[in-house]
Order: structure tokens, then C-alpha cells, then sequence
């Protein structure tokens, strides 16, 4: 007798709402994030779920306060998108519906309006 589902191949959205230990391949919710200071323009690494509130080291703003689970960012604060350079499909923003950029086969093109700086490695 087949399975009502397919236990090997369960969509995104099944994924997303099992528990963090029981997808299948295990992976938590919680990340890191840089935000950059609408003050000083500085960038700061803040994890996604923070008990605390962190503030600015340049200019002492609050960038993000804590809620029950994820760290709420403070109006102006914006998060930073880590794209791969050679990205195969367009990535969108995670705050709004705009497209960062555009795959080309080979490196990524950068939607206008968008800018990048290299991680230190």
C-alpha cells in the first residue's frame, strides 16, 4: 500500500514549519546578520535571535531590541544580504520584494541601486 506523501522529497513549506531537528537534513532557525547604522553607517554582526539589546559601538543607536523569539531591527536599521557571487537564480531582498541580483551564467549582475563589499576572508 503506497504512502499518502512522499516522505523523501517534502515540499519547502513542510520544511519550513517541522521543527529544527526533525527536517531532514537538520539545520537551526536562528543566523547571523550584519546591519548597518542609519547614524554612522558602521557594521555590526548581530545574531537573529538576541536576548539583549544591541547597540551601536560608533555611535551608541539602537540597532535591534529583543521580543519573545527574533531580535526586532530598530526603524532605519537594515539587514545585509550575503549573496554568492556566481549566484544561478535571481535572490531576492528579505525585507522587501526586490530582486539584489541576476544570474548571467557566469558571475551575478547587481540590480542598479545595489552595491557589495567583499568579506574579509
Amino acid at each position: 500500500m503506497p504512502l499518502a506523501k512522499d516522505l523523501l522529497h517534502p515540499t519547502p513549506a513542510e520544511e519550513k514549519r517541522r521543527h529544527k531537528l526533525k527536517r531532514l537534513v537538520q539545520h537551526p532557525n536562528s543566523y547571523f546578520m550584519d546591519v548597518k547604522c542609519p547614524g554612522c553607517y558602521k557594521i555590526t554582526t548581530v545574531f537573529s535571535h538576541a536576548q539583549s539589546v544591541v547597540v551601536c559601538a560608533g555611535c551608541s543607536m539602537i540597532l535591534c531590541q529583543p521580543t519573545g523569539g527574533r531580535a526586532r531591527l530598530t526603524e532605519g536599521c537594515y539587514k545585509i544580504s550575503t549573496l554568492f557571487s556566481h549566484a544561478q537564480r535571481a535572490v531576492p531582498c528579505e525585507g522587501c520584494t526586490m530582486r539584489l541580483c541576476q544570474p548571467t551564467g557566469g558571475q551575478a549582475r547587481l540590480t542598479d541601486g545595489c552595491s557589495f563589499r567583499k568579506k574579509p576572508q
